[in-house]
């Protein structure tokens, strides 16, 4: 499975989780131009939160969260930024969180959900 398939698989898995929990999906892979992208903006009742997928099939680069470095967290944070202000979603409360997934050699998911993961 390449790069790309991977990702959209963790996201797919992370929709589905997200809707088991009641969240209500805005928008998937917005991407704000050269900024970059966030993975899901969805609403959790009045809060609306933007969703980090990470999803890792081998531990050869470390668990999904450690690749939400500072620098990616200050990425997220302009895209985020940059949506609300072309949007004109209600937002009085909003947070970042991230899904950690992992996919065990004998196929096993492992869903890990960082609500207010960073700021």
């Amino acid at each position: 499975m390449d790069r790309h398939s991977t990702g959209r698989r963790g996201e797919h898995l992370a929709e589905q989780f997200l809707l088991e929990q009641g969240y209500r999906i805005v928008t998937r892979n917005f991407r704000l131009g050269r900024h970059g992208e966030i993975d899901l903006i969805a609403y959790d009742g009045a809060a609306l939160v933007f969703i980090e997928v990470k999803y890792r099939r081998t531990a050869t680069y470390g668990t999904p969260e450690d690749a939400i470095t500072a620098a990616k967290r200050r990425q997220l944070r302009r895209i985020a930024e940059g949506f609300l202000a072309i949007t004109a979603l209600e937002a009085r409360e909003y947070r970042f969180d991230v899904i950690a997934i992992e996919e065990g050699a004998d196929g096993s998911i492992a869903i890990r959900h960082w609500r207010n993961a960073f700021w």
